[in-house]
């Protein structure tokens, strides 16, 4: 197995003294004069409502992140006040008192099929093994 020297990075990673990081990020000169005003002004606009956009979508998901707490907040049958913690634990709970009836219902299913295989095999003799 290869052993990794102290200053290598994971597979993929690079590093930026060897392999140069620093590249020009200007655009050639041919690109920089190649919008008239208008659609500069256009582009300008279409940014402008593409942020709003996004802020409304951001204002949104706020709102409805707020509702959710709301709701959970003022949610009937919660425990005592004790905040979301206790509410969330009540909500499992719930679940887990769900899985214990039906653990149980099936016990008693499979204790109940013993006792008449019990009583068919051993008490009527229905089944007889030689």
């Amino acid at each position: 197995m290869a052993k990794r020297t102290r200053g290598s990075n994971r597979p993929g990673q690079r590093h930026a003294e060897r392999h140069g990081s620093a590249r020009p990020q200007t655009r050639p000169e041919s690109q920089a004069s190649s919008l008239s005003a208008a659609e500069e002004a256009r582009a300008a606009e279409l940014e402008s409502q593409i942020v709003a956009q996004e802020h409304a979508a951001e204002v949104n998901r706020a709102r409805g992140r707020d509702r959710g707490r709301a709701a959970e907040v003022a949610r009937p049958g919660r425990a005592g006040g004790q905040g979301l913690l206790a509410a969330r634990a009540a909500e499992e709970y719930a679940y887990v008192v769900r899985d214990v009836r039906r653990i149980l219902a099936v016990g008693g299913a499979v204790v109940a099929v013993l006792a008449v295989m019990f009583v068919l095999v051993d008490v009527l003799r229905v089944v007889r093994f030689s």
